[in-house]
């Protein structure tokens, strides 16, 4: 063999060698699935991700598993039964559900609650928010390895869970708002309870700063994932936190002129921040689990006397003609559309929940990221399924 043709088999060789690397390097793309059942998406809920390897190049989230069909179900139901359906949408929101549904009905009735019925009303309002948002601060921190804020969450929603069970009898679904007022009035020494459960989710805020929010892990795994700018944010009907952490100041609370309730009586704050990531998410409604137990706090130290029940006929006829009520829920915009052809019970409604706008966003914010962002954006993103397949 002549040295020439030894220099030409080297170099076959290493073009071979070369060619053998980069076929072991290359990646066929993949469909991964996550869900329908899978701890991180609050429901039955399925994600088809296509990836590049780590990387996700689309992710669309598949709902209808749980469709229960709340707005035709309510057409043969009378005015007074269908709380019992609406305070089951977000099932976490307990309380909240039932709100936007009765001032609705009220506006068409042309009545109004008692000042003390209102007042009531917007503390229960604040205390369904901070069950729901404790639960999401550390079911959130849990999605990222945390066990142990979650456990805290748990621990410390229990005392609000006592205060919407002693006032109305249930837990996760009070149905005590009724058209016109409540149901009951406060119980004996429910005031005093009040006071030391919010004394309990001061400290629970305070221990997820120490334990989550300036955690260097939790940091990098939320801070610059999932940026949500604010025009994409608004073109996609994003509401609550979600729509404040990409640095827009909307709050239905401040901003939607409604009647009904107390919080034009009471100084309080609207949270935004500018980055909309996940860790923009997450902080946004750290700080409203604190301003709700601030408006909770000033409504118990003025809380006004006299009736909780305006004079409403015993058997409801809701007058002819159209109305929508929004209000702002702990996930963001609940609003009903309730159209009433003058009878025992509504002709149509329907019903406009946060959680479907907050998971449409998925597909456009998934793209690109790595496969443990998906968790991490679902979490931070906070979606109720019963609130989607309504």
């Amino acid at each position: 063999m002549t040295l020439t043709q030894r220099d030409e088999l080297r170099a076959y060789a290493h073009h071979a060698t070369d060619a053998r690397v980069n076929v072991e390097l290359e990646t066929e793309g993949m469909t991964l699935n996550i869900g329908p059942q899978h701890p991180a998406t609050h429901g039955t809920l399925r994600i088809v991700a296509k990836l590049d390897g780590e990387q996700v190049i689309a992710a669309e989230p598949i709902t209808g598993y749980m469709h229960r069909g709340y707005e035709k179900l309510v057409e043969v139901r009378t005015w007074p039964q269908i709380n019992t359906l609406v305070n089951r949408i977000d099932w976490v929101g307990s309380f909240s559900n039932e709100v936007p549904f009765i001032l609705a009905c009220e506006q068409l009735m042309e009545i109004e609650a008692p000042p003390r019925a209102r007042a009531i009303r917007t503390i229960l309002f604040e205390l369904a928010r901070i069950a729901n948002l404790v639960l999401f601060a550390g079911d959130m921190a849990l999605q990222l390895g945390a066990q142990t804020a979650a456990m805290y969450a748990f621990r410390d929603r229990e005392y609000v869970l006592n205060l919407l069970e002693s006032a109305s009898g249930g837990r996760f679904h009070p149905n005590f708002d009724r058209i016109g007022g409540l149901k009951d009035d406060l119980p004996k020494g429910w005031i005093d309870d009040t006071r030391a459960a919010l004394v309990k989710i001061r400290e629970f805020c305070d221990e997820m700063d120490l334990l989550v929010t300036g955690n260097e892990i939790f940091e990098a795994r939320t801070r610059g994932v999932g940026i949500i700018p604010a025009d994409v944010a608004l073109s996609y009907g994003l509401s609550g936190a979600n729509l404040r952490a990409s640095g827009i100041d909307w709050d239905l609370r401040r901003d939607g002129g409604i009647s009904g309730l107390a919080y034009d009586d009471v100084d309080w704050k609207v949270w935004t921040h500018p980055d909309g990531d996940c860790f923009a998410r997450y902080w946004v409604r750290l700080q409203e689990i604190r301003e709700a137990a601030h408006i909770t706090e000033q409504l118990l130290d003025k809380l006004p006397a006299g009736p909780i029940m305006a004079k409403v006929p015993r058997i409801v006829k809701v007058p002819a003609g159209e109305a929508y009520v929004e209000t702002e829920n702990p996930l963001g915009a609940m609003g009903f559309y309730v159209i009433s052809a003058g009878d025992l019970g509504p002709f149509r409604v329907k019903i406009r929940t946060p959680s479907f706008n907050n998971i449409s966003v998925a597909s456009w914010v998934m793209r690109g990221v790595y496969v443990p962002d998906i968790v991490t954006i679902l979490a931070s993103l906070y979606f109720i399924l019963g609130d989607i397949d309504r």
